[in-house]
C-alpha cells in the first residue's frame, strides 16, 4: 500500500497568508486593520491571518466573500 505524503502545514498556511494579503493590498487597503473594519472582523485575529496562523474555514469563507470571489477563484493562484 503507497503511503500517503502529509501536508506541510506550516507551508501551505504561508502560502494562504500570502495570498490573503495580496488581495488586501489589491483591493486598496493599506492596512490588515482597515480590511477587517470594513468587513466586520476582529482586526488583531485578521493581522494573525496575514502572519500565517491557523484560519477557520468558516473564516477563510468570509475573507473570500469579501473579495466577491469563489473559493476556486482563491485557490487558482499561489498554490501550486
Amino acid at each position: 500500500m503507497k503511503k500517503k505524503r502529509q501536508p506541510n502545514t506550516e507551508n501551505e498556511l504561508k502560502k494562504l497568508s500570502v495570498r490573503i494579503k495580496k488581495l488586501r493590498v489589491k483591493a486598496g487597503f493599506t492596512s490588515s486593520e482597515y480590511f477587517a473594519y470594513d468587513n466586520e472582523m476582529s482586526s488583531s485575529q485578521y493581522a494573525r491571518y496575514e502572519r500565517g496562523n491557523d484560519i477557520r474555514y468558516s473564516t477563510l469563507l468570509k475573507i473570500i466573500a469579501a473579495h466577491g470571489m469563489t473559493v476556486e477563484e482563491f485557490f487558482s493562484e499561489g498554490f501550486d
